[in-house]
């Protein structure tokens, strides 16, 4: 199990981060942090294997600052970063001092999983082999974009998603939960999850529509019927 220590000062962006580290397989969250004078002294008594780190936090300057000191110190730790600072100049900063990777806030939860399974890959392998080959460095290092198992939340199935995005390619137009449970044959609970997964990898809108009798519907629209990036999820 990948032990991971968040540091982060906006408590609803830490709530988020723990919503998702518990949909992805291999991951355990074992602390939150508000500042980077936080994240070294828990540090100095605990382990991790990897640090998500926000940049901008009270304390330290930044969290590229804690970044150069976990270097400085050699804790043996990995960082993702992932922050609303989008200039060129930290996002060099933070790859130069050995960032994994780098998520730009405001944050899908398909990117974020990518970045975590891409680095899931390449720590298993680090891990459970003393000599590697040139070949298995490459998938995970040259090309951590490919050949990486992504994995859906937790309580979806890849046959009902499957299932799901078949009919919603069907429909011309808009759609609610109500018809799409219909086609599917499960409960309007289970589907609007989804719905709302398929709505989080930027394959459908949702939008409020107010008719002539009775309460406002949500409805549903497909915006991208030949997006690959469902095949990563439904093979």
């Amino acid at each position: 199990m990948i032990k991971v220590l968040v540091v982060e000062d906006d408590p609803m962006v830490g709530k988020l981060h723990e919503h998702y580290l518990t949909q992805i397989k291999g991951f355990q969250l074992c602390d939150i942090v508000r500042n980077s004078d936080e994240a070294l002294k828990i540090m100095q008594t605990k382990e991790y294997n990897l640090v998500i780190l926000d940049i901008f936090m009270p304390g330290m300057d930044d969290g590229l600052q804690l970044l150069a000191k976990i270097r400085e110190q050699e804790y043996d730790v990995d960082v993702i970063i992932v922050s609303a600072a989008n200039d060129k100049d930290k996002i060099k900063a933070a790859l130069r001092l050995g960032a994994f990777d780098y998520i730009i806030k405001p944050f899908e939860f398909e990117r974020f999983n990518l970045a975590l399974n891409n680095y899931k890959s390449r720590y298993n392998l680090v891990e459970e082999q003393s000599i590697l080959k040139q070949d298995e460095l490459d998938k995970t290092i040259i090309h951590q974009d490919t050949d990486v198992e992504v994995t859906l939340p937790k309580g979806l199935d890849k046959n009902t998603l499957n299932t799901v995005w078949s009919e919603i390619i069907k429909i011309d137009g808009m759609f609610t939960t109500e018809e799409i449970s219909a086609k599917v044959g499960i409960s309007r609970v289970s589907i609007r999850k989804y719905l709302e997964f398929l709505k989080s990898l930027k394959l459908l809108s949702l939008d409020l529509h107010r008719g002539s009798v009775g309460r406002p519907v949500y409805k549903y629209k497909c915006i991208d019927k030949n997006a690959n990036i469902i095949d990563l999820y439904i093979q």
